[in-house]
């Protein structure tokens, strides 16, 4: 079984290192805290060296290593790498780019992922694994594949057509469903025969955004079903194993809709890496924290992130004193309960050979090492943790598909990115120290008081019916700008912007004024507004906030709605954070809602609810000393000291988890 208490560890790839290297790591491992690697991810080459002929010697020998020394084993089927025997037997299984161009192999995922053989070969050694490794006592969990679609979510070439068009005949049924789906009678695009639809590739102007939509639904369904299909393998041979795959719900990563993938794993589980230029990367970490336990529905493990610096942005630095700590804390706060990196021991040679590891270059006299065996102690301390549930009542609406049609070309505005909305948004609930769930549009609200929609350009029926009558039933609905213009297929709702939301908002909007880059309007509440603006009709609602300034003075850009028993809230505009800020506090106290824990500026507040006990994470991200207030009878869990007072100071950049029983 998956090792009592917080899982630690990471990537395991002994197969870059000679033999007598192996017990050295064991031995560091140990040292270290680590209970469970990941193994076997990039060996397809080395356990099958010709096709149907595999040599498990040096396999068998790693996961017996880690058996005797109390290491579990997330064993890895290795099909995110086929070897190269493979591409010169199936050169058409080899991806083709929207331009046309057949890429090579050379790296890893240079695969079709609707290449039959492709798809043959992947099961064939997956079924091997299984079968060989069902009963070792090593292996605790089954890594599928590993981060699908991170090189090659789209192909281009004439079998992902077909396979297409397949996908569409599913969806669609006939051809003029799909024609008035796509809207084909636009630029003459109307097909006759399925045979006519080819992916959109590289075209002399504008796609059609329904086409492209749907490819971004086909592509995330087709790796999606690659998984299913090793996962059922792996079920025949092993079924009391539970299986995963390592999103990747990060800032550059949109290819894959998490929500149809989430429900097909038995343990959800994340990669993450931060972005070198963000000043605040402790927000990200909680955004996507947040998203990774919604879609889990509880706790998760955190598969990959790094100990350093990566290797793949412009320029890549080391973490400051410190921040290895409080990164992998601020998971373990918002529901992991693993925490893993890539890798185990850092690479000397191959294309990651400058990215961060638990055992770096420079060997165990450095930093890093003193790092990773403190947070090994560190998580220990935390076993209790394991399991607990993170309470929210405030709910932001998230979903991939209107993530991918916002930002498809021919927009009112380029500027407007969906996952920046997003922050935007998220970012106050965090200084404020609010709870949030991310949800689907149409999952069940019932449970929060607050549900917040920054960037909704596409929802189905059934979304903008559940969302509006959240609000109906008692609820606090705000909704952002461009939000509910266009329905499941991409056709914008008329009658007016903004569309499915309309009424529920008690407004309406004839015509749409994006702002220039650089550009801001005043709004006479005070504060400023850019990106964004809009000529607002009221409708039944009332005026919060107006343009003072430009061609929409006096036009509302922020309103209020009481709709049913419960209240709607429309924002037109993009304020700036500090108004915006000003809003959603506005908001969230008018709906009841309450922060985790007060706490001084630049301390994060984080809870995790056990059976009898609640564990409340304080992460300084300040340089100052903080005070909490806490219960009386609570415990420092990582010092081990019962708090003196109800209260305990925060050094800054330290973290400190404390135990309150119920």
């Amino acid at each position: 079984m998956i090792p009592q208490g917080i899982a630690y560890g990471g990537d395991y790839n002994p197969e870059q290192w000679p033999e007598e290297v192996w017990a050295e790591d064991v031995r560091l491992m140990r040292e270290a805290g680590v209970n469970m690697v990941s193994v076997n991810i990039f060996a397809w080459a080395l356990i099958e060296p010709r096709e149907g002929e595999y040599d498990f010697t040096r396999l068998d020998k790693i996961l017996a290593l880690l058996h005797d020394n109390g290491i579990a084993a997330d064993l890895a089927t290795p099909t995110a790498a086929p070897p190269a025997w493979f591409f010169r037997a199936h050169p058409e299984a080899l991806p083709v780019d929207k331009d046309g161009r057949r890429l090579s192999y050379g790296s890893r995922q240079t695969f079709c992922p609707s290449s039959p053989a492709y798809r043959e070969a992947a099961l064939r050694i997956a079924r091997v694994l299984g079968e060989r490794y069902a009963g070792h006592p090593a292996v605790v969990m089954w890594h599928i594949h590993n981060e699908y679609g991170c090189h090659n979510a789209e192909c281009y070439c004439e079998v992902s057509a077909a396979s297409f068009r397949r996908w569409l005949r599913e969806r669609y049924g006939d051809l003029d469903a799909l024609n008035h789906a796509w809207g084909t009678t636009f630029w003459s695009q109307w097909y006759y025969d399925w045979d006519e639809i080819i992916p959109p590739r590289a075209t002399g102007a504008v796609p059609n955004p329904t086409h492209q939509l749907d490819w971004r639904r086909f592509c995330s369904d087709e790796l999606l079903a690659l998984y299913k299909a090793e996962r059922e393998v792996l079920r025949e041979a092993a079924p009391a194993v539970p299986a995963t795959t390592n999103f990747m719900v990060m800032y550059n990563f949109d290819a894959l809709d998490y929500w149809r993938w989430a429900p097909e794993l038995d343990i959800v589980s994340n990669d993450h890496y931060l972005r070198s230029t963000d000043p605040e990367s402790q927000i990200d970490i909680a955004l996507s924290g947040d998203l990774v336990r919604s879609l889990a529905g509880g706790p998760w493990l955190l598969m990959e992130h790094s100990t350093g610096a990566v290797n793949w942005q412009p320029v890549n630095r080391a973490k400051n004193a410190g921040e290895l700590r409080r990164n992998a804390l601020g998971h373990v706060a918002r529901g992991a309960d693993g925490i893993a990196y890539f890798q185990w021991r850092a690479a000397k040679a191959g294309a990651e050979q400058w990215h961060s590891a638990m055992l770096p270059h420079a060997g165990t006299d450095s930093q890093i090492w003193r790092d990773v065996v403190a947070l090994g102690a560190d998580l220990k301390a935390l076993a209790q943790v394991r399991g607990s549930t993170s309470p929210a009542s405030v709910a932001v609406v998230w979903d991939w598909n209107a993530r991918w049609a916002l930002e498809l070309p021919s927009q009112p505005s380029e500027s407007v990115r969906y996952l920046d909305q997003v922050r935007a948004w998220y970012e106050p609930l965090w200084r404020s120290g609010v709870a949030v769930d991310f949800v689907h549009p149409s999952a069940d609200l019932s449970q929060y008081r607050l549900v917040l929609a920054p960037a909704l350009y596409l929802v189905d029926d059934e979304g903008a019916e559940n969302l509006t009558g959240f609000a109906s039933r008692g609820g606090t609905l705000v909704v952002g700008f461009h939000s509910g213009a266009v329905d499941a297929n991409c056709h914008i709702r008329l009658g007016g912007y903004p569309g499915a939301f309309r009424e529920a908002l008690g407004v309406s909007t004839d015509e749409l004024f994006p702002l220039l880059p650089g550009e801001t309007v005043t709004l006479d509440g005070g504060g400023t507004a850019s990106l964004w603006s809009e000529r607002v009709r009221l409708a039944g609602a009332d005026a919060v906030t107006s343009y003072a300034d430009g061609p929409l003075t006096g036009v509302p850009a922020v309103t209020r709605h009481t709709y049913g028993q419960g209240v709607a809230w429309y924002l037109a505009t993009h304020p700036d954070p500090d108004t915006l800020a000003a809003l959603l506090d506005r908001v969230r106290a008018e709906a009841g809602v309450e922060p985790v824990r007060r706490t001084p500026e630049g301390v994060e507040a984080v809870l995790r609810r056990g059976e009898d006990a609640d564990y409340l994470f304080l992460i300084n991200h300040g340089d100052r000393h903080a005070e909490v207030q806490v219960a009386a009878s609570a415990t420092e869990l990582l010092s081990g000291k019962v708090v003196d007072g109800g209260r305990v100071t925060v050094t800054p950049g330290d973290v400190v988890v404390v135990r309150e029983a119920r």
